[in-house]
């Protein structure tokens, strides 16, 4: 993913690929929709990083401090390396943002995967496409308010914290000093709940938005005009409440306070200003001086932050997290209007040169959003979004098996038949032990036709047998979720035929049995990528180093009348069944899960056309197609990238075309689709008790990714996938 990051020693800026975080317990995984700059505070650690080495020690006289000490104690070799190598570092950007979840760890129960949230703290809501924010820092954002103003939440927050300390009372007279973002945010919450306003901001243009905005006057401090209308409003006796968010090295906002405020006033610092205090005004209207610390109760506290330990609302009203909440219900309601605040959006991949134009002065603004991709101009809802479920398996010892491997069938028909147990049943070392049917005729067909030693109708006989190292799952698609719980729960290794799930609901409850026994020996029939001559034009291919395009045309054809598969109501869409293969071939290709999949089926007929995205910005393009001819082959497939093609026809020939073009032998007609090396994998890997040939989080990558297809036809958008590696 990327984030914004800058090099405070050299004052670089950069738009940084970075790794996705994990979503550890006690928070969420968060997709960042619209992000806000602080063109206050983001813009003063910016303009430091360009400074010289003396520039910055005199802006950080408190970290100068710190180094001084630091060289008392520990040299000044060791105190040289440890601050060079502090400031010869990427630190990150942002603090206030919007987005949609993506992932929920454990102990969260307040949201979930596809909930938009705003998001504060400048460790975890940053200038980035993802970001893990823990409880007491994200809120769910009331129905109706759009993501981009949702991401003023944090700033709001600073500034309804200020309010707040200033202890305003319907009927008093303020004066705000500064007038950027936080001051315009200031001047509305003071206006929405009563109290008339004066602005002061050397800014006409500043001045003018904040009366738009509720203020009853605004000017420049140097002049008279604010001095006169504080005179007006107050009859002589100065403003109630003073809100300094101005910053800069300026003394005049302490000064100015000073002078107009009333008897016993109060004074309330916000920004970061030059705080020189003259104590003759100060002491002879005994001003009471507060600070707002950022966002409210609980802000710098890591019981708070970082381990979801609220306080309790009897002894803290208004925590940053309810400071949060309260400013979006503002915002929902219309009692604060961000909009005319907004001075320009940018995507987020001109990051870097948006930073630069405000910081030389070229983009003249109260507040910039970064837009994230997938985001229109105007909001949009967010998109639908499928799980893939988590598993946290605390796996028992793997036993290796006897030699003969004892295998159970449940299911023997055509598939089974003809293209798995022809291959087990000349394979050495595996014994071909009981096969389980629903008639006793189909059993004892298959007991006569490939030797099993007994043929049942007692599924649970079967499963409680001690003897039996692995079931296969082969039966209509309806029963393989819950056959295959059954067998994982019995503890035996299990290779069930595609597909593994209809419903999301069947994929978690395989999953749960997998968490419940410590079993994750499962295998799903995704055969394709062990086919020689894949495996073969995949090794010769090579490498990538940049994003790939894949495109595979499956030419499905039409069934049969009365074709099982054509019983969508129990057994599910032919896609549900089918399309998994496609999906695991195009994963396995691209070394990586998808992250949303988008489907469209033309009107009138059955074909679909599916693309799926990847972490790394490849897409996957699956032509389903039922309407082409009989006599063009069901399966071709082309993999681009870095100036090279791959290229499969039918399992039949592969070619590569790079530097040097390879093109394999033509395949006898008897096309070997993998299934034969996928079940020397898994007799192997139940042997030996190694690892499954596919691991369990691809198989159930893969499953989400098939039923997303579904969820994307009926709401028409792409659906994310959240948890894909």
């Amino acid at each position: 993913m990327k984030q914004v990051v800058q090099n405070y020693k050299s004052g670089e800026l950069a738009l940084l690929d970075v790794p996705v975080p994990g979503c550890k317990p006690g928070g969420v995984l968060v997709r960042s929709a619209y992000s806000l700059i602080s063109t206050g505070t983001e813009l003063m650690k910016v303009s430091e990083a360009g400074m010289s080495m003396v520039g910055k020690a005199r802006s950080r006289p408190d970290q100068v401090a710190k180094v001084v000490q630091s060289v008392a104690v520990n040299g000044v070799p060791a105190t040289y390396r440890k601050v060079m190598g502090k400031l010869d570092s990427y630190t990150p950007l942002g603090y206030s943002l919007c987005g949609v979840v993506e992932q929920v760890g454990a102990g969260i129960d307040d949201v979930k995967a596809g909930d938009l949230v705003a998001c504060a703290g400048n460790e975890h809501a940053l200038h980035a496409e993802l970001n893990w924010v823990p409880k007491n820092l994200y809120v769910p954002v009331p129905d109706g308010l759009a993501p981009r103003h949702a991401a003023f939440g944090t700033v709001g927050s600073i500034a309804l914290q200020g309010v707040r300390q200033g202890e305003s009372r319907l009927g008093e007279v303020a004066l705000v000093v500064g007038l950027g973002l936080i001051g315009q945010l200031v001047v509305q919450l003071l206006a929405a709940s009563g109290v008339r306003v004066v602005g002061a901001d050397p800014d006409p243009a500043r001045c003018e938005l904040a009366e738009r905005l509720g203020a009853a006057a605004c000017g420049d401090p140097a002049s008279a005009a604010v001095e006169n209308a504080v005179a007006e409003l107050t009859d002589g006796h100065g403003v109630d409440q003073v809100y300094l968010a101005a910053g800069g090295g300026s003394n005049q906002p302490v000064e100015l306070a000073a002078r107009l405020s009333r008897d016993r006033g109060r004074v309330v610092d916000i920004g970061k200003c030059r705080l020189d205090l003259p104590w003759n005004a100060y002491y002879e209207k005994e001003l009471d001086v507060r600070f707002s610390r950022s966002y409210g109760p609980g802000r710098y506290d890591p019981e708070y932050e970082l381990q979801g330990r609220d306080y309790p609302i009897g002894y803290v009203r208004w925590t940053e997290r309810r400071n949060l909440a309260c400013f979006l219900d503002l915002m929902a309601r219309g009692s604060v209007d961000v909009e005319p605040l907004v001075s320009h959006v940018a995507d987020f991949d001109d990051a870097v040169e948006t930073y630069r134009s405000l910081k030389d002065g070229e983009l003249k603004a109260v507040a910039v959003l970064f837009r994230y991709p997938g985001q229109e101009t105007e909001a949009q809802a967010p998109a639908p979004v499928v799980a893939v479920p988590a598993v946290d398996v605390k796996r028992g010892p793997v036993r290796a098996a006897r030699t003969p491997v004892r295998l159970a069938f449940v299911g023997a028909g055509n598939y089974a038949s003809s293209m798995l147990l022809p291959h087990l049943a000349r394979r050495d070392g595996v014994e071909l032990s009981t096969v389980v049917t629903t008639t006793a005729l189909s059993g004892a067909n298959a007991q006569r036709k490939f030797g099993f030693t007994a043929a049942t109708t007692d599924l649970d006989a079967v499963l409680g047998d001690a003897s039996v190292d692995a079931v296969f799952v082969v039966t209509r698609h309806s029963s393989h979720a819950e056959l295959t719980r059954k067998a994982l729960l019995a503890g035996k290794a299990v290779f069930v035929e595609k597909p593994l799930a209809l419903t999301e609901d069947e994929l978690a409850g395989v999953l749960a049995a997998v968490e419940e026994s410590g079993n994750d020996r499962l295998q799903v029939g995704f055969n394709r990528r062990f086919a020689p001559l894949l495996q073969e034009a995949r090794k010769r291919f090579g490498a990538r180093s940049g994003p790939a395009s894949l495109r595979y045309l499956v030419n499905a054809g039409r069934l049969d009348h009365g074709s099982w598969y054509l019983q969508q109501g129990t057994e599910g869409s032919r896609f549900a069944g089918e399309g998994g293969h496609f999906i695991d071939t195009a994963s396995w290709l691209l070394e990586a899960d998808p992250v949303s999949v988008y489907a469209v089926a033309p009107s009138g007929n059955e074909d679909l056309q599916i693309v799926l995205r990847y972490p790394d910005g490849s897409t996957a393009t699956i032509s389903y197609v039922t309407t082409g001819s009989a006599g063009f082959p069901k399966e071709t497939l082309d993999l681009i990238a870095d100036g090279r093609v791959l290229r499969l026809d039918d399992f039949v020939r592969a070619s590569v075309y790079g530097r040097k073009r390879w093109v394999s032998s033509r395949l006898p007609q008897a096309r070997d689709k993998g299934q034969n090396a996928e079940l020397a994998a898994f007799v192997k890997a139940v042997r030996t008790g190694g690892p499954m040939p596919v691991p369990l989080r691809s198989l159930a990558a893969t499953t989400a990714a098939t039923l997303a297809v579904q969820a994307s036809l009926a709401g028409g958008v792409p659906v994310t996938l959240t948890g894909s590696r």
